[in-house]
């Protein structure tokens, strides 16, 4: 890495590059060379090791219920809600559109948003973060309100939570003390959960990806796709079919043989910086395997996956209902306001009414998964209703903007292909 820097400097500094005309560029590129040099310095630095011995795994106890049926934000609820928006509108809205242009998520978002302590908030304070219950109506907040930014810079600041929080519900001691250490320092390592694979129609409990047992270990092949954040990513939680058993989560590090990642810019979620991971005979440890391939902790993965994607929704719909309703009051046709005409007003309404039944929905699945009631059925209500429902707000803002929905200057024609992901993604997120 220093000779290369060294030989850089040295082209920078001839004055054949001013006669040229090549300053600016040849600056550019030792920019961007020393960036991706320290940020792989740093990658191959970082080790996944334990700083401590753990006799039990650490989890976080379940949310305190409450006597009556209430919505309303608790104030802690509130608080964290609001930094989260906070951080949104100011931070990643103003950043949406070069992202999704260069299909890649700023590294200093992705450290402003682990400044948030959105992860640490998952992780128990025994393992060094700062949780005191388990919460996953308070998940659902922080993912609303993050994707009222950009839903795809949202999903690359919340990838590698889902990580950590995959790791806090389901690993074992050995596993959180050797990883959930790295989520709670200064520099959170990138990392995502990969469940989608490469196909139509694709359902996530029959997945082609393999484990196939071997002597103290597994062996894994398959191909995952639109994993965010795959080609800066440290660390991985992979689905794949484990032999003799159902779907089971695996512990992959970036670094292990056999991985290869290429990138996968897709119509939506660009900012995310999505790619393919292709597994091919990636032999990992007996201990990578999580929660022992048990099947009923697969399945709460999907249901908690789609209950984040969902409120990843909500919050796009919002974001694109707050925009529209000013733009339709001021912007004036045929001598009035558009939004005097009975057909705007119509939809406008719609999509408020909807927005709020993919809310109430949605925060109905997350309470019963906050209080270990079955929610599989009421997962599935907000998953079909945000998925259909997302398209219709993601289109219709398009069509009330005009031909300046069709343009790049307004923000409805990435809300609309972001939006349609809601329907396809699975896992990525967790709440």
């Amino acid at each position: 890495m220093g000779r290369g820097l060294r030989i850089l400097n040295r082209v920078s500094a001839s004055p054949l590059i001013d006669r040229f005309g090549l300053r600016k560029p040849a600056e550019r590129l030792l920019f961007l060379s020393s960036k991706n040099a320290f940020r792989a310095a740093e990658k191959v630095g970082r080790q996944f090791t334990a700083v401590q011995k753990l006799t039990k795994p650490a989890r976080l106890p379940k949310a305190s219920g409450r006597a009556l049926f209430d919505l309303t934000p608790s104030d802690e609820q509130q608080m964290l809600r609001d930094a989260v928006l906070a951080f949104a509108n100011e931070q990643l809205r103003p950043a949406a559109v070069a992202a999704d242009t260069a299909c890649s998520t700023p590294a200093a978002l992705l450290t402003q948003a682990a400044e948030l302590g959105v992860a640490l908030m998952g992780i128990p304070e025994e393992l060094g973060g700062a949780g005191a219950e388990r919460s996953a109506v308070t998940n659902v907040l922080v993912h609303e309100a993050m994707a009222q930014g950009d839903l795809g810079l949202a999903v690359a600041c919340l990838a590698p939570s889902a990580v950590s929080t995959a790791l806090v519900l389901w690993g074992d001691e050995n596993q959180q003390a050797k990883y959930l250490p790295a989520f709670t320092g200064e520099s959170l390592p990138p990392a995502a959960l990969a469940i989608q694979e490469p196909r139509a129609l694709f359902n996530p409990f029959e997945l082609q990806t393999t484990a196939k047992k071997k002597a103290g270990g597994y062996v894994l092949n398959g191909v995952k796709a639109l994993v965010p954040l795959a080609a800066t990513a440290e660390l991985f939680i992979i689905a794949a079919q484990l032999e003799g058993a159902g779907p089971a989560l695996f512990i992959v590090e970036a670094t292990v043989a056999g991985l290869k990642i290429d990138a996968e810019p897709a119509m939506g979620l660009r900012a995310a910086a999505t790619g393919t991971v292709t597994l091919n005979n990636v032999e990992l440890p007996g201990d990578a395997l999580l929660a022992d391939g048990a099947t009923e902790v697969y399945a709460e993965c999907i249901s908690l996956s789609r209950i984040a994607w969902c409120a990843l929704a909500v919050g796009c719909g919002q974001a694109a209902l707050d925009y529209l309703i000013p733009y339709v009051n001021e912007r004036v046709a045929f001598g009035e306001p558009i939004s005097h005409r009975q057909s705007v007003a119509f939809n406008i309404a719609n999509i408020g009414i909807e927005l709020e039944g993919m809310r109430l929905a949605t925060l109905r699945a997350a309470s019963r998964a906050e209080q270990g009631l079955d929610f599989a059925r009421e997962t599935a209500i907000a998953r079909k209703l945000c998925a259909d429902k997302g398209v219709v707000i993601g289109s219709d803002a398009v069509q009330l903007l005009g031909g300046h929905g069709f343009i790049k200057e307004h923000p409805a024609e990435r809300w609309y292909r972001d939006l349609r992901a809601v329907g396809v993604m699975e896992g990525v997120v967790l709440v």
